[in-house]
């Protein structure tokens, strides 16, 4: 199992952090929404050691849990 490293960044400029196990990336996205609140328009930022994070946007957060992220394009270099 890999151990993934998140922040989670809500629409109150908080942020959280932590480490979820999981045998892959999409385990690891829905371990953090079941473990963490997370409401639409929150920023997850999550990875591996070595390689640099991935960022996504929660668009959608249902009753039952189920989150629906999307990947952050990075900016374009001006």
């Amino acid at each position: 199992m890999a151990s993934y490293t998140f922040s989670l960044t809500t629409s109150e400029d908080a942020r959280q952090a932590g480490i979820v196990q999981s045998a892959s990336f999409e385990d690891a996205l829905r371990l953090v929404g079941e473990r963490m609140t997370v409401s639409t328009g929150d920023t997850l930022e999550i990875g591996v050691r070595g390689f640099p994070p991935a960022r996504y946007e929660c668009k959608q957060a249902l009753l039952d849990g189920t989150i629906f992220w999307e990947p952050v394009k990075p900016a374009l270099a001006a």
